[in-house]
């Protein structure tokens, strides 16, 4: 497969749409990387910091950092003051850091942390937002996780609303707004596969020699 330039592929989606699924197949697809934790563990060994704080602020606003603080979680190798990075706005920009450095070295796909507006610079960044009706979300996320009904739909609405308040907050735009994306779809149409099948087809319609 000839692509022209080292393309990178953000992926948006709501919490039981298989967007993390459709962004590791479409990777697999195009023979590149996937990132989606995997971020957090490399943001971690370029800052020097524990990954546990990462973790506690990832795709939030506004908690998990100073809770993370206070239980003691072991602090590797900076000089910088913790009330500098110990933040989420400190640990956005390290993870940030993270990603434009990818953006850099390689070809890849990225699910959430704000990427799409990361590389909003880069001419050869595609953004895409997977979304699904909430019922099928709701029994995906039944079965992936085992959980009741009640449960599912509480953890469909928690998980929204802090990727929707995440992204809202760092990009001043609209998470899920069709406008802040080059492609926006329905998982629920074609299934896992076949939206990744679709997706690679329209990137490559602009990447292939």
């Amino acid at each position: 497969m000839n692509i022209k330039n080292k393309i990178k592929i953000t992926i948006g989606r709501q919490f039981g749409s298989g967007g993390y699924d459709i962004g590791q197949k479409l990777a697999e697809l195009l023979g590149i990387s996937f990132y989606d934790k995997e971020l957090l563990v490399l943001a971690a060994k370029e800052s020097g910091l524990n990954k546990a704080f990462f973790e506690k602020a990832d795709e939030r606003s506004t908690q998990g950092l100073s809770y993370a603080f206070s239980v003691g979680l072991p602090y590797m190798g900076m000089f910088t003051p913790y009330t500098d990075i110990l933040c989420n706005d400190g640990l956005f920009k390290l993870q940030s850091d993270t990603i434009r450095n990818l953006a850099k070295k390689q070809s890849c796909v990225i699910v959430g942390r704000c990427a799409d507006y990361i590389l909003r610079d880069d001419p050869n960044c595609f953004n895409v937002f997977i979304h699904c009706p909430s019922g099928i979300r709701k029994m995906r996320i039944m079965d992936k996780f085992k959980i009741k009904e009640d449960q599912a739909v509480e953890l469909m609405t928690k998980k929204d609303k802090e990727r929707a308040a995440y992204y809202n907050y760092y990009t001043n735009k609209k998470w899920g707004s069709a406008m802040s994306y080059h492609l926006t779809i329905d998982s629920s149409i074609l299934g896992v596969e076949e939206t990744a099948v679709y997706i690679k087809d329209f990137i490559l319609k602009k990447q292939i020699d």
